[in-house]
C-alpha cells in the first residue's frame, strides 16, 4: 500500500462484492468486517516513513506531541499499557480529541488530559479504522440508496444478482478423476480429506440412511467432483437409501433422475458443478432436519463445539476456530480446521472450494506438496482482476442465460421428486 492508495480509493477498490454487499445489514456488516481486518493487516505492513505521508495524503494528519509535551507528561505516559521508560522515549504519542479515540478510552488504554487522548504510535490504526469504517458505512448506504436506479437496467439487473454467488476458480466439472475413487474409500476418506460440511453430510447419511434435497445435491456434486462416476453414484446413494424406508423401486422412480440430472444426463443436459464454499454460505440455509450448509456459517457454536469434540479437534484448536466464527470469518475457520486436522501450521493455501480442500488434503496425505511453499491456486471471488471483467451488455445476457436455465433444471428436477 502506498499514500496514492487512500482511503476512498479503497473503498472504490473493492470489486463487485462492494456494489452487492449493500443489499442486506447483515451483508454490509459482514463486508465492513472483512475489509477492516484487511485494512488492518495492509496498514501494519507500512514503513513507519510512509505513515505520515499516508494519514496526510487521506486528510488524516495527527501531529505527534512535542518532546517538551512528552517530559510534562512522562509518568501518566509511562502507564500506558504495554509500554515501559525504556520504551517510551522512543514511541510517538498523537494528541486528539478524546471522542476521536472512544474504542481506547473506553478500555482505559490512553491517557487523558483536558478533553485530549494521547495516542501511543501502535494504537492509531485504532482511528484510522474508525474513520475508514465511517466512509465505507457511508459509501455503502449511498449505493444501497443507488441500486434501484442501477436495476432498472435490465443489461445490469442480471449481472449485479449473480454477483454475491460469483465463483472463478476451478470449477471442477471437469471429470479428470473419473473412476480413480472406489465406494469401500468413501468412509475413510471422509474421515481424512474431507471437509466439515461433506463430512457433516456423509455422517449423517450413513446415520439416518437418507438426506434431503439440498444435503443431496451438496454432497452429491462434491462426490462427483473427487471422481465418482455416474454409475459409482447410483449405487452407492441406492445403498444407503435401502438401508432405510426406501425401497429399490423407490428410489429408481424419485431419486435416480436427479442423480443422473447432476452428471447432465437428463433435463437440459447440464454438466452441473459443485458447490464452491460461497454458494454454500450464502444461499439456501439449512432448516430442522437438514445437515447441508456450511457447519462454521449454519451451526449453533456449541453444536459446531461438540461436532469438532467429536471429530477429535484440541480445546485449544476449537478455541481458536470459534473465535473465527464469532469474527464472521467462516472459510478462515474451515482453513485453521484444515491445519488442525493435518496437523500443519499454515495450510498454505486459501480456501474457496470443498473439492480443493480434499484435493489439497489428498496432496499433502500423499506427500506431493510442501504445504508451506504451497501458493494459492484458486483466487477469491471478491477480489476478481480487471481482466476477468466481460463487457457489461454481453456478461449479463450470459448470465441470464445460465440462471434461467439454472433455474429450469432447478424446477424440472423438483418435480421429478414429488
Amino acid at each position: 500500500m502506498t499514500p496514492a492508495c487512500n482511503v476512498t480509493s479503497y473503498i472504490g477498490g473493492t470489486g463487485s462484492g462492494f456494489i452487492n454487499r449493500c443489499l442486506r445489514e447483515d451483508l454490509r456488516r459482514w463486508f465492513i468486517q472483512q475489509e477492516m481486518d484487511l485494512f488492518r493487516y495492509r496498514f501494519k505492513l507500512l514503513p513507519k516513513e510512509t505513515i505520515q505521508e499516508f494519514l496526510k495524503f487521506n486528510g488524516l494528519e495527527y501531529v505527534a506531541i512535542s518532546k517538551e509535551e512528552k517530559e510534562m507528561h512522562w509518568e501518566d505516559l509511562n502507564s500506558t499499557p504495554g509500554l515501559s521508560s525504556a520504551k517510551l522515549e522512543d514511541w510517538e504519542f498523537y494528541k486528539v480529541p478524546f471522542q476521536a479515540a472512544l474504542d481506547l478510552v473506553r478500555p482505559r488504554k490512553v491517557f487523558l488530559y483536558k478533553g485530549f487522548a494521547f495516542i501511543p504510535h501502535k494504537d492509531i490504526v485504532t482511528l484510522i479504522l474508525n474513520d475508514f469504517r465511517t466512509r465505507l458505512s457511508k459509501a455503502l448506504a449511498l449505493s444501497a440508496r443507488s441500486l434501484p436506479i442501477v436495476q432498472s437496467d435490465e443489461r445490469l439487473q442480471p449481472l449485479l444478482s449473480h454477483l454475491s454467488h460469483s465463483y472463478i476458480g476451478q470449477d471442477f466439472s471437469s471429470q479428470k478423476n473419473t473412476g480413480k475413487i472406489s465406494l469401500d474409500q468413501i468412509d475413510a476418506l471422509a474421515s481424512k480429506s474431507f471437509p466439515l460440511c461433506m463430512r457433516q453430510l456423509h455422517k449423517s447419511l450413513r446415520e439416518h440412511h437418507h438426506l434431503r434435497h439440498g444435503g443431496r445435491m451438496q454432497y452429491g456434486l462434491f462426490l462427483k467432483g473427487i471422481g465418482l462416476t455416474l454409475e459409482q453414484a447410483l449405487q452407492f446413494w441406492k445403498l444407503e437409501f435401502t438401508k432405510g424406508k426406501v425401497d429399490s423401486e423407490k428410489f429408481d422412480k424419485t431419486y435416480s433422475y436427479s442423480i443422473r440430472h447432476n452428471y447432465g444426463k437428463e433435463g437440459k443436459r447440464t454438466d452441473y458443478t459443485p458447490y464452491s464454499c460461497m454458494k454454500i454460505i450464502l444461499s439456501n440455509p439449512p432448516s430442522q432436519g437438514d445437515y447441508h450448509g456450511c457447519p462454521f456459517r449454519h451451526s449453533d457454536p456449541e453444536l459446531l463445539k461438540q461436532k469438532l469434540q467429536s471429530f477429535k479437534v484440541s480445546s485449544a484448536g476449537i478455541n481458536q476456530i470459534l473465535d473465527l466464527v464469532k469474527g464472521m470469518h467462516f472459510q478462515l475457520a474451515c482453513q485453521k480446521y484444515f491445519e488442525l486436522t493435518h496437523n500443519v501450521d499454515d495450510c498454505g493455501f486459501s480456501l474457496n472450494h470443498p473439492n480443493q480442500y480434499f484435493a489439497e488434503s489428498q496432496r499433502l496425505l500423499t506427500g506431493s506438496r510442501d504445504v508451506k511453499k504451497e501458493q494459492a491456486p484458486i483466487e477469491s471471488s471478491q477480489a476478481n482482476p480487471p481482466s476477468q471483467v466481460a463487457s457489461t451488455s454481453s456478461l449479463s445476457t450470459n448470465v441470464s442465460n445460465v440462471k434461467l436455465e439454472e433455474m429450469e433444471d432447478d424446477l424440472d428436477q423438483l418435480l421429478s421428486e414429488y
